[in-house]
């Protein structure tokens, strides 16, 4: 390991009745704090969801520390190394849910999921020419990397899942179905409620787009672009070969590129691909009306 990355990056989930997750939130708030990580961190009555960063004694011990407690201890931690964190500050906050689906029946991936799929599993269906590659992320995550052949969901949000699968996948019922997502959460519920629709066959990649990246065997073959995260890194590489290509286009020029940056505009802060060009063309604006607006507002 590089002397330079001595701070790592910890991605993790595990869907466990938290009945009092509310004093659970406050109490890891507070560990959390005195530890030193810093990060986001989603508590549930159904589990948890984070991701932290810190230095390595400090993830190792957060790891430790997880593992001690029974209702975490087989909790699997996908782990990036990093220059520095990845968060200016640490949030643990209550939710209803770790991802939001707002379905009327609750689904539990302890009882109804998807069949996992390994890197090497996943790698092999995808050559496989009957089967149904669905994105389990949002649009905009999407179009700044994915599958090769994956169906582009048109959601901006995961609760938008539900009637989007309704409207555009009926006819893929009887089909073999992937999906994947980023670390793999949104897959669990996304694909219990697939075969609780009728999808007869329905698969998800285990542990996400990130374990595919960092399979030393599959070294993220046929996966194109960067994958969105959720942090400052904004996005990460994912294909550790040749075969990668850039399938996202600056938001103003139309050339391949794979950043994101957000609009200047303080009421707008909108996310957008942008060229290092045209991202000093346009002073970090995404319209010619945000830096008119941004303009206005800064005279009055």
């Amino acid at each position: 390991m590089s002397k330079d990355l001595a701070y790592r990056i910890l991605l993790y989930y595990k869907y466990v009745s938290l009945p009092d997750y509310e004093q659970f939130a406050a109490e890891h708030l507070r560990y959390c704090k005195e530890l030193g990580v810093k990060g986001r961190i989603l508590v549930a009555k159904e589990g948890i969801n984070g991701t932290v960063s810190g230095t390595i004694a400090q993830t190792e011990q957060y790891m430790r520390d997880m593992h001690n407690n029974p209702l975490f201890h087989d909790m699997v931690f996908k782990i990036d190394e990093a220059e520095g964190h990845a968060f200016k500050k640490i949030f643990v906050r209550p939710r209803a849910e770790l991802v939001t689906f707002r379905l009327d029946k609750h689904l539990d991936p302890n009882e109804i999921t998807g069949k996992r799929l390994s890197p090497a599993e996943f790698h092999e269906k995808l050559q496989q020419e009957d089967v149904i590659v669905l994105d389990g992320r949002n649009n905009y995550e999407f179009d700044i990397g994915h599958f090769r052949n994956a169906i582009r969901p048109d959601v901006e949000a995961f609760r938008e899942f539900p009637e989007w699968i309704r409207k555009n996948m009926s006819q893929y019922k009887d089909k073999p179905i992937l999906t994947y997502c980023t670390g793999g959460i949104r897959c669990e519920k996304l694909t219990g409620f697939m075969i609780e629709e009728g999808f007869k066959e329905v698969y998800q990649l285990d542990g996400g787009i990130v374990t595919y990246g960092q399979d030393p065997q599959v070294k993220g073959r046929l996966f194109d672009g960067k994958c969105y995260v959720f942090d400052e890194r904004i996005s990460v590489p994912i294909n550790r070969t040749e075969e990668d290509i850039i399938v996202g286009r600056c938001h103003h020029c139309g050339k391949p590129e794979d950043r994101y940056i957000n609009c200047a505009n303080d009421l707008c802060h909108s996310q957008h691909i942008c060229c290092e060009e045209c991202e000093e063309i346009h002073n970090s604006f995404c319209s010619v009306q945000c830096e008119e607006q941004e303009m206005i507002r800064c005279e009055a």
